[in-house]
C-alpha cells in the first residue's frame, strides 16, 4: 500500500471514530430523555477507493411494537383518569353515607323533623324545622345538578382544546413527513425529526390511539384504531362547536350539542364503537353525553319520587288534584314528562317557607289552608312521614320497578356513585401499571450507558490507532524527503 492510501486510510478512519464518538456521547445524554432513539453509526469499507471507511448513515433503533403498546397504554391511562376523576367529583356532590351533609344524611333528618313535628304539632319552630330540612334535601339536590352540568361543560370544553390540539399536531407530524423525506434525500441525519415526530404521534395518540402506517420516503399515516383516516399525505381537518352552557336536556343524539367531523364529515362520537374511541377524547365525549347524563338521570329519579310521595292525591285535603305539593318542580306541579332536570328545579312549595312570605303552619293544617287550624292535629305531618316510608315502585332511573321507601332510593343511588367511583379508580391503577410497565420496557430497549461506556473505549482504541498510522506516515514522508534532499 502506498503512503498516500495508508494516509487516506487513517484520516477516514479518524472520521469515522470522531462521528461515532458523537453519536455514543448523545446517546449518553438523552439516556433519560422520553422518546429518544439510540443511535449507531453505520459504517461501510471502501473497498473500490483502495481501503479505508465511510461513514453511510445513522441509524435510529426504535422497536414499533413497544412504541404501539406505549402508546395505547398512555391513552388508556388518561382516558381512565379522566372517568376516574369524573365518577371522584360525584361522589363528593351527593357525599358519602356517612358524611352529614349527604344527600341520603338530609334525608334521614328531613324525616326525623317530620316524626318530631308530629309529636308537638303546636311548636312552630319544630315546623320550621321541618321547611329548614326539606330546603336542604332540594339544594343539596340543584348543587349536585349543577355540579354535574359543569362537569358536562368541562367536557365539553376539554373536547374543543383537544381538537385543536389535535389539528395543530397533526400539521406538524405532516411537515415533518416532508422535513424527513427531504433530508433523507440530501443524506442528512434526520434522526432527532423522528423523535420529534415519534413524540408528536404519541401526543396524539394519548388524545385518539392511532394506528401508525408506514409510507414511502420514511413518512407515516396515520389512522385511529376505529379506522378513521388522521393523516396520509395531508392531515385531516377535524371540527368541533363547544357550547357556553349546558342544562339538562341538552344532548349530543337531540342535536344539542356538537359532535365532530373529520374533513366535513360526520364521525360517529359513541364512547364504545366510535372511531374515536379509546383515547382522552372519548373519555371526554363519554363524560359529556353518557356518565353525567346517566347520573343526572339518577338524581331526577329521586326527585321524582321525592316529589309524588308528597303531592299523592289524597294525601293533603286542602290541596286539589294537580296543586303542588310539599316540592315542587319550580314553584308548579310535578309532572312525570318534565322528569329530566327535575333536580335541578326541585323547590320547597312557597306556601309553607317563611323565608319566601310563606308560613309553616300549613304542614299542619294544609298547604291549601288560608287560616289556621287546631295547634294539635298532627294528621298531616303522620301522612308526610308516612308517604316518605311507605314503600312503593320508583317509576324511573336505574332502580325502576324495585319497590322501597324514598330513603332507600337516595341510599341506592349514593351507593351505586360510589361502587362506579371504585370500579373507576381500580380501571386508573391497572392502566398505570401498564403504561408504567410499558414504558419500562422501551427504556430497557433504549439507550444502556454501560454498553455506550464500552463502546466509547473501543472508539477511543480506533482514533488512537489511525492517529498512530497518521503519525507514522508522516514520519515516514518526513524522512522520505530528508533522504531527497
Amino acid at each position: 500500500m502506498s503512503l498516500t492510501g495508508a494516509l487516506s486510510n487513517a484520516i477516514s478512519g479518524l472520521t469515522a471514530a470522531t462521528r461515532s464518538a458523537q453519536v455514543v456521547s448523545s446517546n449518553m445524554a438523552n439516556s433519560m430523555t422520553e422518546g429518544y432513539g439510540r443511535r449507531d453509526v453505520e459504517l461501510q469499507s471502501q473497498d473500490t477507493r483502495g481501503g479505508g471507511v465511510s461513514v453511510v448513515a445513522t441509524v435510529r433503533h426504535r422497536e414499533p411494537a413497544l412504541v404501539a403498546e406505549m402508546r395505547d397504554a398512555n391513552a388508556d391511562r388518561s382516558a381512565q383518569s379522566s372517568v376516574a376523576g369524573f365518577h371522584s367529583k360525584l361522589e363528593q356532590l351527593v357525599g358519602t353515607p356517612d358524611s352529614a351533609s349527604s344527600l341520603t344524611s338530609r334525608l334521614a333528618s328531613f324525616e326525623a323533623s317530620l316524626v318530631s313535628a308530629a309529636s308537638r304539632p303546636d311548636l312552630s319552630g319544630r315546623l320550621d324545622q321541618v321547611v329548614r330540612e326539606a330546603n336542604s334535601i332540594t339544594r343539596s339536590l340543584n348543587t349536585a345538578s349543577q355540579g354535574i352540568q359543569d362537569m358536562r361543560v368541562s367536557a365539553d370544553r376539554s373536547i374543543q382544546t383537544a381538537v385543536s390540539a389535535l389539528n395543530t399536531k397533526l400539521v406538524q407530524v405532516q411537515e415533518l413527513n416532508v422535513q424527513i423525506a427531504g433530508g433523507s434525500a440530501a443524506k442528512r441525519d434526520v434522526s432527532a425529526l423522528f423523535d420529534h415526530r415519534e413524540a408528536l404521534i404519541g401526543e396524539i395518540a394519548e388524545l385518539v390511539p392511532v394506528k401508525e402506517m408506514r409510507r414511502p420516503n420514511q413518512g407515516v399515516a396515520l389512522y385511529t384504531q376505529g379506522g378513521a383516516l388522521l393523516l396520509d399525505g395531508n392531515a385531516a381537518e377535524l371540527a368541533f362547536t363547544n357550547a357556553n352552557t349546558i342544562v339538562p336536556h341538552m344532548t349530543q343524539a337531540g342535536g344539542l350539542l356538537s359532535g365532530i367531523t373529520i374533513n366535513g364529515v360526520d364521525v360517529s362520537v359513541d364512547p364504545e364503537h366510535g372511531p374515536l374511541r379509546g383515547g382522552q377524547l372519548g373519555a371526554f365525549f363519554e363524560i359529556r353525553d353518557d356518565l353525567a347524563v346517566g347520573a343526572q338521570a339518577e338524581l331526577d329519579a329521586v326527585a321524582r319520587d321525592l316529589s309524588e310521595r308528597m303531592q299523592d292525591a289524597g294525601l293533603d285535603p286542602t290541596t286539589p288534584t294537580g296543586a303542588a305539593g310539599l316540592f315542587t318542580d319550580a314553584g308548579v306541579y310535578v309532572e312525570a314528562a318534565n322528569e329530566v332536570g327535575l333536580a335541578s328545579r326541585i323547590s320547597v312549595n312557597a306556601v309553607v317557607d317563611p323565608d319566601r312570605g310563606g308560613e309553616s303552619w300549613r304542614l299542619r293544617d294544609g298547604l291549601g289552608a288560608a287560616v289556621r287550624g287546631p295547634v294539635g292535629n298532627a294528621e298531616l305531618l303522620q301522612s308526610f312521614s308516612s308517604a316518605l316510608s311507605s314503600t312503593r315502585s320508583y317509576a324511573s332511573g336505574g332502580f325502576a320497578g324495585q319497590i322501597a321507601a324514598a330513603s332507600d332510593l337516595a341510599s341506592l343511588v349514593t351507593e351505586k356513585f360510589g361502587s362506579q367511583r371504585l370500579g373507576a379508580e381500580q380501571k386508573l391503577t391497572f392502566a398505570a401499571v401498564r403504561a408504567t410497565e410499558a414504558e419500562q420496557f422501551l427504556m430497557e430497549d433504549g439507550v444502556d450507558t454501560d454498553r455506550e461506556l464500552q463502546r466509547l473505549m473501543l472508539i477511543e482504541q480506533a482514533y488512537a490507532a489511525n492517529a498512530r498510522v497518521l503519525q507514522t506516515v508522516d514520519d515516514m514522508m518526513n524522512a522520505l524527503m530528508g533522504a531527497l534532499r
